[in-house]
C-alpha cells in the first residue's frame, strides 16, 4: 500500500500557457496530461504543495487530503452536468466555480 510519501502528482515540466487546471481538484497538468472534459485553461494563480497534510495552503484550498503537486488557486469554469452528477452520486467532494 502506498503512503502519502510514495504518492505524488507529476510536476508540470513547463509553465505558462501550456498548463490546464482540473475542475474537480484544481491540480495543474500540461496539455499532454489533460482530460478534456474536466480541465480548463481558465484558472488563476498556482501553489506547489509538498506535504498536503501539514500545509496551510493545502488546507485553505481544501486539497489537504490530495497528493503533493501544483494546484490552481482558483478555477473559473463549470463542469459538464453529467460529470457533476457522477461526482455527486459517488459522494466525491469537489469545489464549484468560485469556491
Amino acid at each position: 500500500m502506498a503512503t502519502l510519501g510514495d504518492v505524488h502528482a507529476e510536476v508540470p515540466a513547463e509553465t505558462g500557457k501550456n498548463l490546464v487546471a482540473c475542475m474537480v481538484c484544481r491540480l495543474l497538468k500540461t496539455f499532454d496530461q489533460r482530460v478534456l472534459e474536466t480541465t480548463t485553461i481558465n484558472y488563476n494563480g498556482m501553489v506547489a504543495v509538498l506535504d498536503p497534510t501539514s500545509s496551510w495552503a493545502a488546507k485553505w484550498l481544501h486539497v489537504g487530503k490530495r497528493m503533493p503537486g501544483c494546484y490552481a488557486l482558483r478555477v473559473q469554469a463549470d463542469l459538464p452536468q453529467h460529470i457533476e452528477d457522477i461526482l455527486d452520486n459517488n459522494n466525491i467532494t469537489w469545489h464549484r466555480t468560485g469556491d
